[in-house]
């Protein structure tokens, strides 16, 4: 008799993509790390234009 469950893994999948989620320097936190970036940057790039000033200007970094 053939048993009809599939067989679960003892690691899982990320939900976009077949890469399993590690430490360190993997695709994945690389993945990651960089759509985080370009969220950053586009929020950067989106109060400059709102403001009308530089970012560190709007910060108070620098007078």
């Amino acid at each position: 008799m053939s048993d009809a469950t599939p067989a679960t893994s003892a690691t899982t999948t990320s939900a976009t993509t077949q890469d399993v989620p590690a430490f360190g320097w993997s695709g994945y936190a690389e993945r990651v790390n960089g759509r985080f970036a370009m969220v950053g940057f586009a929020a950067v790039l989106l109060i400059e234009a709102l403001s009308g000033d530089t970012f560190l200007r709007w910060a108070g970094l620098i007078p």
